[in-house]
């Protein structure tokens, strides 16, 4: 369930229908008297009131910013209090203080108008994705334990000495478990957007180093990323 708080009825409705052909459970408010009735912070689940029925749990919220009864931002502080679901802020004010002030009060992205539906729907994938392993989740495979919240691998009851990259790029391959991660897409998440100024061999030494350090799992000694030549990583699951 994504919840749109949005006080243009058309872009409000136009992300609605979106979502849905994409697959998605949508609600739109249009003010935050609004969202406040709308969504149940104990139980993180809106009332669908076209059918006066409970909605599954939300996984993402998406505020406007400037609304007629008050502020996105504050609807994202009051968020925040009780729970960890992604925050994405979508709205005309591109200006570097409003960005930063959205991020630093706990939102997850932000995006500004006019969008391109493919970013959105991506980063609404992306937060949705990485929002499965936030703050004390965590992740087990053979011998192998990896808490997202701790930044920690802990092979045999042993902590490993993995670097914030290492563990960045173990995070990534995670997230998308039995799926070729290609090299080009490691390199935007975990260097920088065009995956400039890093050398094509730096990746290679990382994984190779990451290997290294987690050895392999007993059944059948295997090791946990399969190298898919001038292709990518998979984590195998």
């Amino acid at each position: 369930m994504i919840l749109i708080l949005e006080d243009d009825r058309e872009i409000g409705e136009s992300l609605k229908e979106i979502l849905v052909n994409k697959g998605y459970e949508a609600v739109t408010v249009t003010d935050v008297a609004d969202f406040y009735r709308t969504w149940d912070s104990k139980n993180n689940t809106v009332l669908k009131r076209e059918v006066e029925t409970e909605c599954s749990e939300v996984e993402l919220f998406i505020l406007d910013v400037k609304l007629p009864d008050g502020s996105g931002f504050d609807v994202c502080k009051y968020i925040r209090k009780s729970n960890n679901t992604p925050v994405i802020f979508l709205t005309s004010y591109d200006d570097e203080e409003s960005v930063v002030k959205g991020l630093d009060i706990g939102g997850d992205d932000y995006i500004t108008k006019p969008f391109k539906t493919a970013e959105l729907l991506s980063r609404i994938a992306a937060n949705i994705r990485r929002s499965k392993f936030n703050v004390g989740s965590s992740y087990s495979k053979g011998d192998l334990e990896i808490h997202f919240d701790q930044y920690k691998v802990v092979k045999n009851g042993k902590e490993l000495n993995i670097s914030t990259k290492e563990f960045e790029i173990i995070k990534l391959l995670i997230e998308n478990k039995g799926k070729v991660v290609r090299r080009e897409s490691i390199f935007q998440r975990i260097w920088d957007e065009q995956g400039n100024f890093v050398e094509y061999n730096t990746l290679t030494v990382a994984i190779s180093r990451i290997k290294a350090k987690l050895g392999t799992y007993t059944e059948g000694q295997k090791q946990y990323i399969e190298t898919i030549r001038n292709v990518g990583y998979r984590w195998l699951d």
